[in-house]
């Protein structure tokens, strides 16, 4: 035993081995999200009219539309970074510029497309180095950001099945998946399971060990805990909440503007549809579900679930992979352009920031 232990030991200090371990690690994290969204793409155009989808862009799409989503894109992107700067103060992080608040959130974004995480990542070091703060703080800001985040999409996902019953009844009785999902969800097994899990859990996080793992377990759930719990001590607790909701009500707007602009979505604006609101929330929906799939800027996954949900009501495959597929792009594009004002704001603020402490340099 105690030779194997060794041998574990020496394993895990040879700098060969942490090499490969890292590489590994590395081509996983890229290469995972590539390859899904290769998969689904190849999947995507074998299923549908790739001639029908470039006539609708040329010929049926309304783009002023579409530009006024990207805009709503903007202005939810900027309200972000403003309700983030509300998180650092809280945490005793010193107040930002709201331009560099903002600067934050769009590089953020912009490096998701590249890879799932690197811009959440990315802009911690960023406002760490930045405000000369603990970069464990900043993280766990962060953290409590995208707790707010999967708190909404929860009361989104219930509120949907409330108001949306009919097509998502159908959805589940008409589909292979959906009845296999209803099936997992009422198994008592899965409810038995899930229990055991919570309890092993607390049991681990709360038992004395000196198990490397689990204690940094124990670290990133205390991290986790102290950014939700900021969420309800901080000062200007109405105004955060007041700028989630709106920043939510953006993204589902970016999902229903996009339907005046092509003729087979706009017949789905008509009164029996609350003006084509509840499509468009179930669109919104499981646009928002498919982000749990990682795939880089989410290409391949999203489309896929968008063009599921426009199926629900009636939408062709061919005219829904055109609305996803422009959609996308519109958003990508955006996200892009935000990207690279946030690098000129970020190298014109390092550039001042370095004359201010160093006055003389250029003299």
């Amino acid at each position: 035993m105690k030779n194997k232990n060794l041998s574990r030991h020496t394993l895990e200090k040879d700098p060969a081995h942490k090499s490969r371990h890292k590489v590994l690690h590395k081509l996983v994290d890229i290469g995972l999200p590539l390859a899904i969204s290769a998969v689904m793409i190849v999947w995507l155009f074998k299923k549908v009219n790739l001639p029908t989808i470039i006539r609708i862009m040329r010929d049926d799409c309304d783009y002023r539309w579409l530009l006024l989503m990207c805009g709503v894109e903007i202005i939810s992107r900027c309200v972000r970074g403003i309700r983030w700067g509300i998180q650092l103060r809280a945490a005793g992080v010193r107040r930002m510029p709201p331009i560099a608040e903002v600067s934050s959130i769009f590089g953020a974004f912009t490096l998701n497309l590249l890879l799932t995480g690197v811009g959440e990542a990315w802009r911690c070091v960023y406002v760490s180095r930045r405000q000369k703060a603990s970069l464990s703080t900043v993280v766990g800001t962060d953290l409590g950001d995208r707790l707010s985040d999967a708190f909404m999409i929860s009361l989104i996902i219930m509120l949907t099945f409330v108001i949306a019953r009919p097509v998502l009844d159908r959805f589940m009785d008409n589909y292979s998946f959906g009845r296999h999902l209803v099936d997992i969800i009422s198994s008592p097994w899965l409810w038995c399971a899930l229990a055991i899990l919570i309890v092993a859990s607390i049991l681990l996080l709360v038992s004395k060990t000196h198990n490397r793992v689990v204690l940094k377990i124990r670290k990133e759930v205390l991290n986790l805990w102290n950014g939700f719990k900021i969420l309800f001590t901080m000062r200007h607790q109405v105004r955060f909440w007041l700028y989630t909701v709106i920043i939510w009500i953006a993204y589902f707007l970016m999902t229903y503007l996009c339907f005046f602009a092509f003729p087979f979505t706009r017949d789905l604006i008509r009164p029996d549809t609350a003006y084509g609101l509840l499509p468009g929330l179930v669109v919104f929906v499981f646009g928002a579900i498919s982000i749990a799939v990682p795939a880089s800027g989410g290409l391949g996954p999203w489309n896929i679930a968008v063009m599921f949900a426009l199926s629900l009501y009636g939408v062709h495959s061919s005219d829904a992979a055109a609305y996803s597929m422009v959609v996308w792009a519109f958003q990508t594009i955006t996200q892009v352009l935000m990207g690279l004002f946030a690098a000129i704001y970020i190298a014109y603020d390092n550039h001042h920031t370095h004359q201010l402490h160093n006055p003389g340099v250029n003299s």
